[in-house]
C-alpha cells in the first residue's frame, strides 16, 4: 500500500504545519453565534430541488415535513398523523401540537401541503423528487388541517415518501424562488447568505445564530477550529486529523456509527463499463478494508448493499466482492485488456482534499491490476452538475439519510433518469424494474422486505455500482459547545439543542 504510506507521510507533515500555525495564531475571535464548518457548501435552500447532502441537512432545519423516521428507519409523524382510508388513499391530519408558522407569519395549512406536492408532481418543474412521489394520482384538501392523497396503486408504506419540506402556497417570488433564501416553518429561520461560503440561520426559540462556514481544505478547517474561527465541524476529515484533535485539551471529539452509504458509480452507457467483467474487476481490485483502516474512522463498516444491515429491508448475510487482485487481472484479460491494450478510465471526484485522497488510493489500487485511471477533481457544484448530467465514467459519492426503500426506484428504475430521478448511470434492467414494482405493491410487510432483499442481491450481482462502506460520524468542537447529538444519517438536527457558553438568551424568552 505505497499510496497509503505516501499520504500518511503528507498528513504527518500537515500536522506539523497545523501545530506551528496554531502556536503562532492570534487570540481567537469572539462570537455569540455557533460557527459550523462545512466541507461542501450548500447549493439550494429549496427543498423541492435540493438533493446534495449539505442543502438537504440545512433544509431540515428550515422546513418541516409531514413524515420523519426513527432510528430503526420506521416512519413516524412529524407535521401530521395519518390513517389509511382504502388501499388507494391516505388521510393526513396536521398536528395542533406542532408549531406551524412560516417565516412570513402565516400558518402552514393543508393548502400549502397540496401546493408543495402538486409543484413536485408537475413535470414542467423538473423536480428531482418527482419520481419518489409519482404514485400520487391526486391530492384533495378536506379542510384547513386535513388532506387526502389518492394513489395510482396500493402502497402500504406510502407515508414514508412524504419527507419533503413544505413550502408556502403563496408569497414565493417566481423570479427569485427559494434557492437562495427560505420561507419555512422549521426550528430555524433564514437570516442571510452573504457569500457562497457563508450562510446564516437563526434558531427561533432563542435567536441563537448558526453560521455555516464552508472551508474546503480539511487542514485549514482544523486550524480554524483550533483558532476559534469555527466552533464545531462534523465528518469529512482524514483519520489522522481526527486523532490529532483528540489529543487537544481544548477540543472534544465524539464518534458514532452511521448509515450513509458510499459507493463507486459507473456510467452504464460507457462502452467499456457495459461489460460486467470490467465492473467485477474494478470491485475486486479495491481494498476496502485497508482504506477503512488507514483513512476512515474505527466505526466505519464495509458495505455490500445500499441499505444498512440494521434496516428492516437490509441484507444481513452477504459476502460481497472481496479484495482479489489476481481475479481482477484475469477478468480484465477475459474482457480483452492487457498490458499492450490497457483499460483507460476517467474518475471524477470533488476537490475536497480528503475525497481526493480516497480517490487517489482507489486510482492506485486499480492501477495495480492494469487499469489506467485519470483522476479529475472539481469544485462541488461543477462535479455534482457533471454527475447529474451523466458526464462521467467513474465517480464516488455517498447517499445520505437513506431510510425508505423507495430509494431503489429513485436511483435504479429505468424510468428514473434525471431530472425525473437519480438514475445517473442510466442503468436499465427489466428484472430490477419488476422487483421494484413488486416490492412497492406488496401488501404484506414481510413479503415486501423479501422483495427488497432479493433486489439488493440482484444489484450486487449486476453491479451498477461498487458498494464501499457506511461512514462513521464524528464531530469535533471547542469546549464552549454542549448539547449536540449526532444522528444516524449525519443530519444537523443536533443544532436544535446545541448550546454555546457565550450565547445569552433573550431575557423574556420562554422555553
Amino acid at each position: 500500500m505505497k499510496a497509503l504510506a505516501k499520504h500518511l507521510t503528507r498528513l504527518n507533515y500537515g500536522l506539523l504545519i497545523i501545530a506551528s500555525l496554531y502556536l503562532a495564531a492570534c487570540d481567537s475571535p469572539v462570537s455569540d453565534a455557533v460557527r459550523f464548518g462545512l466541507a461542501s457548501a450548500p447549493i439550494s435552500l429549496d427543498p423541492r430541488f435540493a438533493t446534495d447532502a449539505a442543502s438537504s441537512r440545512i433544509n431540515r432545519l428550515l422546513y418541516q415535513r409531514l413524515v420523519d423516521f426513527d432510528e430503526q428507519f420506521r416512519p413516524i409523524p412529524a407535521l401530521a398523523e395519518w390513517r389509511q382510508l382504502t388501499p388507494f388513499s391516505f388521510r393526513f391530519q396536521l398536528r395542533d401540537s406542532v408549531q406551524r408558522l412560516f417565516e412570513n407569519g402565516k400558518k402552514l395549512s393543508a393548502v400549502d401541503v397540496k401546493a408543495t406536492y402538486d409543484f413536485i408532481l408537475d413535470k414542467k418543474n423538473a423536480s428531482p423528487h418527482r419520481g419518489s412521489v409519482a404514485n400520487i394520482d391526486h391530492i384533495q384538501v378536506v379542510d384547513e388541517n386535513t388532506i387526502d392523497f389518492r394513489l395510482k396503486k396500493p402502497d402500504p408504506l406510502f407515508p414514508a415518501h412524504l419527507v419533503i419540506g413544505i413550502v408556502p402556497a403563496m408569497g414565493i417570488d417566481k423570479e427569485q424562488g427559494l434557492n437562495n433564501r427560505s420561507m419555512g416553518s422549521g426550528a430555524f429561520r433564514f437570516v442571510a447568505w452573504p457569500s457562497n461560503d457563508h450562510l446564516i440561520i437563526e434558531r427561533r426559540r432563542d435567536k441563537l445564530r448558526i453560521e455555516f462556514i464552508h472551508v474546503q481544505d480539511a487542514t485549514v478547517r482544523v486550524l480554524k477550529l483550533l483558532r476559534g474561527e469555527i466552533d464545531i465541524l462534523q465528518n469529512d476529515l482524514p483519520r489522522e486529523l481526527v486523532h490529532y484533535l483528540e489529543r487537544q485539551n481544548a477540543i472534544q471529539v465524539k464518534h458514532r456509527a452511521g448509515s450513509n452509504f458510499s459507493y463507486l458509480g459507473f456510467n452504464m452507457k460507457d462502452p467499456a463499463l457495459t461489460d460486467i467483467r470490467v465492473r467485477q474487476a474494478i470491485a475486486h481490485a479495491i481494498d476496502r478494508h485497508s482504506l477503512i483502516r488507514y483513512l476512515l474512522g474505527g466505526k466505519t463498516q464495509v458495505a455490500n448493499a445500499l441499505l444498512s444491515p440494521e434496516h428492516w429491508a437490509g441484507i444481513t448475510h452477504t459476502s460481497g466482492y472481496v479484495f482479489n487482485p489476481s481475479l481482477a487481472r484475469r477478468l480484465l484479460f477475459e474482457a480483452g485488456y492487457s498490458d499492450k491494450k490497457p483499460l483507460v478510465l476517467e474518475y471524477k471526484t470533488t476537490n475536497d482534499p480528503f475525497r481526493i485522497r480516497i480517490a487517489t488510493i482507489i486510482q492506485q489500487q486499480l492501477g495495480e491490476v492494469g487499469i489506467k485511471v485519470k483522476l479529475l477533481s472539481f469544485d462541488w457544484a461543477t462535479f455534482y452538475g457533471d454527475i447529474k448530467a451523466g458526464r462521467f465514467q467513474l465517480y464516488t459519492l455517498s447517499w445520505v439519510g437513506i431510510k425508505s426503500p423507495d430509494i431503489f426506484r429513485y436511483v435504479f428504475h429505468s424510468e428514473s433518469l434525471p431530472p425525473q430521478g437519480a438514475n445517473r448511470g442510466q442503468y436499465a434492467n427489466e428484472e430490477v424494474d419488476q422487483l421494484i414494482d413488486k416490492a412497492e405493491s406488496a401488501i404484506d410487510p414481510q413479503r415486501r422486505a423479501a422483495y427488497y432483499r432479493q433486489l439488493q442481491q440482484l444489484l450486487l450481482q449486476d453491479l451498477p455500482f461498487v458498494p464501499l462502506w457506511y461512514e462513521e460520524h464524528f464531530y469535533a468542537a471547542n469546549r464552549e459547545i454542549s448539547g449536540y447529538q449526532m444522528a444516524l444519517d449525519g443530519n444537523y438536527d443536533g443544532l436544535k439543542a446545541i448550546m454555546k457558553t457565550s450565547h445569552q438568551q433573550p431575557a423574556n424568552q420562554i422555553e
